[in-house]
């Protein structure tokens, strides 16, 4: 993608009610219908509906057509236009970085060791910063908040998108590692599921169980409650 093309779709959420519907559909399991975008982002239908289709020109989300949830056939009414967040990727550096670009030799240097040194080294490496991670997430919010929530925030902080599905479990809604994954899906989902597993032994939350359960357009790690949900 052109490097002007992206500063303009990432600069446009500069714009507060652009970001909240941005946030709105992205945070959202299913697409988002302009009536549910515009209540959830506290605006008007048309003021909603200008913006979404603006997000969608820039790239950002996606639209499409469905019909009301539990109606088919005649009268059913008219298709409803809906919204969900695109899978085309925005990154602006100034001055132009290529760090993917080395994350993909890295990667390449590491999937052609055939006696997989490199690979556990990398495994021991994404465990221990799991580990430190959680450690130091306890030490920011000393008995502030539960496992599920400790763990909860320090993936935010690192782009999965973390939220607690009606089981207890903790699902990611993005792999901040997408591109990467693609090209290299055992190298890199063993490497999240690895960071994982240190964050849950640095938090202290033996319940917390990651394991690797791929969905497509999430990331395929799922971290289990053994307490309330299913391992």
């Amino acid at each position: 993608m052109p490097r002007e093309a992206g500063l303009t779709a990432v600069g446009s959420l500069d714009d507060p009610v652009r970001a909240r519907l941005y946030r709105v559909v992205s945070e959202s399991s299913a697409p988002v219908g302009r009536d549910e975008a515009a209540a959830a982002a506290g605006i008007g239908r048309p003021l909603a509906a200008y913006h979404l289709d603006k997000l969608v020109g820039l790239g950002l989300l996606t639209a499409s057509y469905q019909r009301p949830t539990g109606r088919s056939g005649p009268g059913a009414g008219r298709p409803a236009k809906v919204y969900a967040r695109s899978g085309r990727e925005f990154a602006v550096s100034v001055p132009p970085r290529e760090y993917e670009l080395a994350a993909r030799l890295f990667a390449a240097a590491i999937g052609a060791d055939s006696g997989g040194a490199s690979w556990a080294a990398l495994r021991d490496a994404a465990r221990l910063f799991g580990r430190d991670l959680g450690r130091r997430c306890l030490a920011d919010t000393p008995g502030q908040a539960g496992p599920s929530a400790a763990i909860q925030s320090a993936l935010r902080s690192h782009g999965f998108e973390p939220w607690q599905d009606e089981t207890g479990s903790v699902r990611l809604r993005n792999c901040p590692f997408r591109s990467l994954a693609a090209q290299h899906p055992d190298m890199v989902c063993g490497m999240n599921l690895a960071l994982m597993q240190g964050l849950t032994e640095g938090l202290g939350a033996p319940d917390l169980t990651p394991a690797l359960r791929p969905q497509e357009g999430r990331c395929c790690v799922v971290i289990a409650d053994g307490q309330t949900g299913e391992r």
